[in-house]
């Protein structure tokens, strides 16, 4: 279990506390298991009622921002409502992205069957991603995205939407854990008593910046999170298995 001294903050000052949130916390508690553990419910050891001003989802890493009282929140909100707040994240995604960058802009509604899945809708509310390809490999792309618009799931389905989803995605995706074997194929080879452990059991998103102008002081703030080790060492392994160098 993680304890609010592993919590890493990444800023803070009177108003506001910014946390990278490591994938698998939840960043408030669950409805239906108050009890899981979560950033809102750590903080608030720490902080008293701190609010959160937005959230990711529970198997997403990065920069999360909570305010320290209802004043603070109702400002921060309004930035970003008025997408006044720069929202930056990093993904691993499947295939060869062409063009190397663009701008996504497909409205998002939830699954009419299936609770809790997104779809590209017209029924849905504007959704706005950009997009631009960091290192493009063989079969993988490191890829760099802001977010416009922060509707549930967005970059997830928006990188489905044009053909590229992230390349672990048990909603979305191809599939739930991604192995070496998968990476290397016919140069991959394992002992005949050996159990291959995945590379990767979660999604590959990673929300690693958010800038903003504070609403008291004009400040430019930058919070920003390094990318966590487990997409650290995926992206080590495309380098050394999915690169040009490496085809066979």
């Amino acid at each position: 279990m993680i304890k609010i001294k592993d919590l890493e903050i990444v800023w803070e000052d009177e108003g506001l506390v910014a946390v990278n949130k490591p994938a698998g916390l939840l960043t408030i508690p669950d409805r239906f298991n108050t009890a899981a553990p979560s950033v809102l419910s750590m903080l608030q050891k720490k902080y008293g009622d701190v609010i959160p001003v937005h959230r990711l989802d529970r198997f997403t890493s990065g920069v999360v921002l909570f305010a320290k009282n209802p004043d603070m929140h109702r400002k921060m909100s309004e930035l970003f409502e008025n997408r006044e707040v720069k929202k930056y994240y990093i993904a691993i995604v499947e295939g060869r992205l062409f063009p190397d960058k663009g701008i996504i802009n497909a409205p998002l509604a939830e699954s009419m069957t299936t609770r809790g899945k997104m779809l590209v809708n017209k029924r849905g509310k504007e959704s706005i991603t950009e997009y631009e390809v960091e290192k493009q490999y063989n079969r993988f792309a490191v890829v760099r995205l802001r977010l416009h618009t922060g509707r549930m799931h967005q970059i997830r389905v928006h990188m489905l939407h044009i053909g590229h989803p992230l390349a672990v995605d048990t909603l979305y995706g191809q599939r739930d854990m991604l192995y070496l074997s998968q990476i290397k194929q016919k140069k991959f080879n394992i002992g005949k008593f050996e159990e291959e452990k995945p590379v990767l059991t979660r999604q590959p998103l990673h929300a690693f910046s958010l800038i903003f102008n504070h609403p008291e002081t004009g400040a430019l703030i930058e919070c920003t999170a390094p990318i966590p080790k487990d997409m650290a060492a995926l992206i080590n392994q495309l380098e050394k298995w999915d690169n040009k160098r490496s085809v066979i």
